[in-house]
């Protein structure tokens, strides 16, 4: 299976680049792993409506491009606080299901501080919520890392804490 995480914005500061790494790593026994960062917008803090919407869309279209590039028809999960909510074996469930429907490629996707734009929602086959709660893209990125390697761990009947 093939895993992309599709992502606005970079993960900069020495401790995020540190874990993204090591579970990149441990990820690398169960499946190919790819990290894509598409560039962000600047967000001023008083953005009006139409200045945050035209940041969601220049943003959506860098996603959107590099969903293109993806390759042939990828399953996008994009992450949205108003998605599904699940628990470990439910991403589990999800991502084996997937591979038993013949899934080969999935993206996941995490947006920017303004989250993402209708577009990419309206091409997403999966909502995926984490939590009601707001994280930095740079923090998200490594939880859902450590989500997926949890979750090949549960399909592969392998250890993990619980």
């Amino acid at each position: 299976m093939e895993i992309t995480i599709l992502c606005v914005g970079r993960a900069r500061e020495k401790y995020w680049t540190e874990a993204i790494a090591e579970y990149s790593k441990r990820l690398g026994r169960y499946c190919r792993l790819q990290i894509l960062e598409a560039a962000d917008e600047p967000a001023p803090e008083n953005a009006s409506e139409t200045e945050r919407a035209k940041i969601l869309e220049k943003e959506g279209e860098r996603i959107l491009e590099n969903l293109r590039r993806c390759g042939h028809d990828p399953y996008v999960i994009a992450l949205a606080i108003d998605g599904r909510s699940l628990d470990s074996p439910g991403l589990a469930r999800t991502i084996d299901e997937l591979g038993v429907r013949g899934v080969s490629h999935i993206v996941f996707v995490i947006g920017g501080s303004l989250g993402l734009s209708p577009q990419v929602l309206s091409r997403a086959d999966m909502r995926l919520s984490f939590s009601a709660f707001t994280f930095p893209h740079q923090l998200m990125r490594v939880i859902l890392l450590e989500q997926i390697y949890r979750a090949f761990r549960i399909i592969r009947g392998e250890p993990y804490h619980k």
